[in-house]
């Protein structure tokens, strides 16, 4: 079900105790107007200003004291906030349910571009989790162990001994007892899902959008199939998408009609991207061999993952300059390895090129070491030591 109008309102036309979960993306009061417009360039927006805090205050407790309404007593809510208001917001939230129905403040965390901006770079959100009562639906969810784990331990039972320590516990022939099966690690706090990119294929050009894999991890540890989900300010309908894919029903509501357009055209037709990141983990990105690491890290250069005519670029002050070095493998000839490293870099406009060559293996047995080819600015380095002198010339310059 999608309802146009104020949640305040439309709310009252929901039965009471009828909903099982509540999630709810409300504005942060960033005190501007978010507007983004989509690949036709059509333009959405909300406005997110205020009077002033007490104004802001005033909307949320209202909206959020009707979506304790219709929770069953089973139900929970799941608030989305930033660091703009998430003080004022714990505050309602402890008002309308009950401190004692706090369960879990999660960090959304994930990787933006950077700014120049004075101070941290902002690479978290807040979702405040709270319970209707102590009877709550509840699904744990358990992810892989980390890689300093070490797994054989993890089977064995532990118990502690009468000062409180943990020891193996063992049986009466002094033998390890064993578990017989491990589910994996519960579901931590923090949550490393990806921030939409530009150019993923859900992204629909609604300012704020949140990825269906953040909303699907909410719905499926606090609801089941055939449970009925709410969004009272369902925006571009992720929510709705989300509860769609997994058998939930759904009840959004906007007070723009081209928010609830835009969400009845994605439940026709739900897109979910992808992520690599979390298919395949951090690992699978890491490509580099350790010889070509340690070099990198001799020359202070940062390593760069999955280009194949670029290894790294190198750090000047301890800046990052745009300045692309390729390592000659062992196997490739100099000609080689110059042709790789200068099709990576034709198509994006760097002034500097490095390659730093390992050894003679050449296509022309005459091959000697060039000069520096100033019409190209291509250099080519045999000598750590004659690198870092040129690295020293350029942070003179």
């Amino acid at each position: 079900m999608l309802l146009l109008g104020d949640c305040l309102k439309k709310i009252k036309e929901i039965a009471p105790n009828s909903v099982d979960l509540v999630y709810l993306d409300p504005p942060f009061f960033t005190q501007a107007k978010q507007v983004l417009k989509d690949k036709n360039l059509k333009e959405y927006s909300f406005d997110d200003t205020w009077k002033d805090i007490g104004e802001y205050k005033s909307f949320m407790k209202a909206r959020i004291g009707r979506c304790r309404e219709v929770l069953k007593d089973t139900g929970s809510i799941f608030l989305h906030c930033d660091k703009t208001a998430s003080h004022h917001l714990r505050v309602i939230l402890d008002e309308v349910f009950g401190a004692d129905n706090f369960q879990s403040e999660i960090i959304w965390s994930y990787k933006r571009w950077s700014n120049a901006k004075k101070g941290l770079l902002n690479s978290h959100q807040v979702i405040f989790f709270y319970s209707k009562s102590d009877d709550f639906t509840f699904n744990p969810l358990f992810t892989d162990y980390s890689e300093t784990t070490n797994i054989d331990q993890i089977f064995q039972k532990r118990k502690r001994d009468k000062n409180g320590k943990t020891i193996y516990q063992k049986n009466d022939n002094g033998e390890r007892e064993l578990v017989e099966q491990k589910r994996g690690v519960p579901l931590s706090d923090v949550w490393e899902i990806p921030y939409l990119n530009p150019k993923a294929k859900e992204r629909v050009g609604y300012p704020t959008q949140k990825p269906i894999l953040l909303l699907e991890r909410i719905i499926e540890i606090a609801s089941n199939q055939g449970d009925t989900v709410l969004d009272p300010f369902c925006g571009s309908g992720t929510t709705l998408v989300a509860a769609k894919l997994l058998g939930r029903n759904y009840i959004g509501i906007d007070n723009s009609p081209d928010a609830v357009e835009l969400s009845r055209k994605r439940l026709e037709k739900p897109i979910k991207s992808e992520s690599m990141l979390l298919k395949n983990g951090k690992s699978s990105y890491i490509n580099q061999d350790n010889s070509i690491l340690e070099l990198l890290s001799k020359i202070d250069a940062e390593p760069v993952q999955r280009n194949k005519g670029i290894d790294g670029f190198l750090k000047i002050d301890g800046k990052m300059k745009p300045i692309p070095i390729r390592i000659q493998r062992t196997f490739e000839t100099v000609e080689y390895a110059q042709r790789q490293l200068s099709s990576a870099i034709s198509r994006n406009g760097f002034k500097l090129a490095i390659l730093y060559k390992t050894t003679n293996k050449s296509e022309n047995p005459l091959f000697t070491l060039p000069d520096t080819n100033q019409s190209s600015n291509f250099y080519i380095f045999d000598k750590i030591d004659d690198l870092l002198s040129f690295k020293r010339e350029l942070a003179a310059t």
